[in-house]
């Protein structure tokens, strides 16, 4: 018995390990400045195989790129007595603040859902939402405006048919960087699949760190923000004083 096993997971793991992703990007480090307005970042690999492609359906290809993630209050405002007001909000657990699903094909019709689930590729499989029912009425549609805001943004996309496969082997992708990035490490996954299901997967990691000026600020204001405080009060103060006294200089 225990040699059939062996025998049978020495015939399985080469079928498994059949294809394998080569991927690079073209930068691994991205740094905001002051007049920092986003980044373009290519994504391109190729499938490494040990022997011919496998028969069945052709390969398709999903890359994902995923910005640090965090706790989220998603407030609905309603209204009252002529106003409107905050009536109703509930606290997502977990939400990236950028994510991008790039594909060779509509996600509909080259991923499962039981892989979608197994390995958290869409955007809705990757924001953590436990126990919002009992925070709110019709707690769904508070994710969906989650959804619609980031999108609307840009910082939530899906971007369909964006990746190129060449012979079944070659591929590669654009992922735009807007310029609102969160500091920190950008999740980088490339899915391989057949028939809808993911037969390979590999990971890597894009780090986006402010430099400059802007590394200054963001010092100043975590670590001595009484400090940044006085001297935010104090820029403002002069621009105030500066813009009067060329107001009064255009009178005259």
């Amino acid at each position: 018995m225990i040699r059939l096993l062996a025998l049978l997971v020495t015939l399985v793991q080469p079928a498994l390990a059949n294809e394998v992703i080569v991927a690079g990007m073209s930068q691994n480090r991205v740094s905001i400045t002051a007049d920092f307005d986003g980044s373009e970042i290519l994504i391109y690999g190729a499938v490494k195989r040990e022997a011919p492609p496998p028969e069945g359906g052709p390969l398709e290809v999903i890359v994902t790129v995923e910005g640090p993630s965090g706790p989220v209050m998603v407030r609905r405002k309603d209204r009252v007595a002529g106003i409107w007001l905050n009536n109703a909000q509930v606290r997502v657990d977990s939400a990236p603040s950028f994510y991008a699903v790039a594909t060779t094909g509509p996600l509909e019709s080259i991923l499962s859902d039981t892989d979608n689930l197994r390995h958290g590729i869409t955007i809705e499989r990757v924001i953590r939402a436990i126990g919002i029912a009992s925070e709110a009425d019709k707690a769904g549609e508070f994710i969906l405006a989650l959804l619609r805001v980031r999108t609307n943004d840009g910082r939530y996309r899906i971007l369909e048919g964006k990746v190129q496969l060449t012979e079944q082997t070659l591929f590669r992708t654009d992922i735009v960087l807007p310029a609102n990035l969160t500091e920190g490490e950008y999740k980088v996954r490339l899915f391989l699949l057949r028939d809808k299901r993911v037969v390979a997967h590999q990971e890597q990691v894009i780090g986006v760190r402010k430099e400059g000026l802007e590394r200054f600020i963001f010092n100043l204001a975590q670590e001595r923000p009484l400090v940044y405080g006085l001297v935010s009060l104090v820029l403002a103060a002069l621009a105030g004083w500066g813009a009067s006294a060329a107001f009064r200089l255009i009178r005259v």
